[in-house]
């Protein structure tokens, strides 16, 4: 009896690893295509049509959480069908071992009455010890397969946990972020900012948000602290290098601010564009190598 539930709770357990495989594996691609599309889109809509597109992410989001939930009931019917399934088969099998086990013993006792009682003990004492030693060892093969498959299921189980919770995570982040763009002073924004980065402490975008806000409030030192954390994660990143050329600029260091804005021009042409109208590079006017820089990259623009 023991045997049989063995083998029903081994099958029972293949077909649920099989069927989250493949829960997995829909609902990682679902996600994964979901932000990917919803990011390209924000990236590309103008400023007003963004908060349709911020509504759109949300939807979307929600729309996930929905799938998931339907994808687990679907599951759970899957898996009862299975497992009713797999108690038939054991069940038969059972049925089947069982008979052919008689038979075998019918058949050995036959030949051991011819004999002799004598050796009929021996035989029972030898078949018994054999049949005992072969069970044992296929029950330790399946116990280590078990094992393995609940291993496997475990982890699997893991990965859906920590996916929802990314999931939550990234619409905490971007509820924040939409909070940012909403309030109207600089230290509501670093307030905003802070929030991030306790959530994501290595967020380079919040920590170059954070460094242009602390700037509007001519804390240049902290910025500049904010600047050289991005750079030491990514000493190419344009913005932090373009937002330390500012504080450079204000903290008087105009040869390192001119150097940044050299290299932040290099990584993200774009910004060749904000340096004309930045109000923080008014102090680098009159210096030679500003101009012949900005000139330079004038004539450059001119021939494009």
């Amino acid at each position: 009896m023991v045997k049989r539930v063995f083998l029903f709770l081994l099958c029972t357990v293949m077909s649920l690893s099989s069927v989250l495989a493949e829960a997995e594996t829909s609902s990682t691609s679902t996600q994964s295509t979901a932000h990917k599309e919803a990011t390209s889109r924000q990236s590309e809509v103008p400023m007003l049509e963004r908060p349709l597109m911020e509504r759109y992410v949300l939807d979307e989001l929600k729309s996930l959480r929905q799938d998931q939930q339907d994808l687990e009931r679907r599951l759970t019917i899957q898996i009862t069908d299975r497992e009713l399934d797999v108690a038939d088969k054991s069940m038969n099998y059972a049925n089947v071992t069982v008979t052919y086990f008689f038979y075998i013993i019918a058949g050995v006792a036959s030949l051991i009455a011819l004999i002799g009682w004598h050796s009929l003990r021996e035989v029972k004492v030898n078949t018994r010890e054999m049949a005992d030693k072969r069970l044992n060892k296929i029950a330790l093969e399946y116990e280590k397969k078990f094992l393995a498959l609940e291993r496997d299921l475990k982890r699997k189980t893991r990965i859906i946990t920590e996916n929802n919770r990314e999931i939550e995570i990234i619409n905490e982040i971007h509820n924040l972020w939409l909070r940012a763009q909403s309030v109207q002073t600089p230290d509501q924004r670093v307030e905003v900012y802070d929030e991030i980065l306790k959530i994501r402490p290595g967020d380079l975008e919040a920590l170059t948000y954070k460094a242009d806000a602390v700037m509007e409030i001519d804390e240049y030192h902290w910025a500049l602290s904010l600047c050289n954390r991005v750079l030491e994660l990514d000493e190419n990143n344009g913005p932090a290098l373009y937002q330390r050329a500012c504080a450079y600029a204000r903290l008087g260091a105009e040869d390192q601010a001119i150097e940044d804005l050299q290299r932040a021009v290099i990584t993200s042409p774009s910004l060749k564009d904000a340096i004309m109208e930045e109000s923080d590079f008014e102090s680098l006017y009159g210096n030679k190598k500003f101009d012949v820089w900005l000139n330079g990259e004038d004539s450059e623009n001119k021939t494009q």
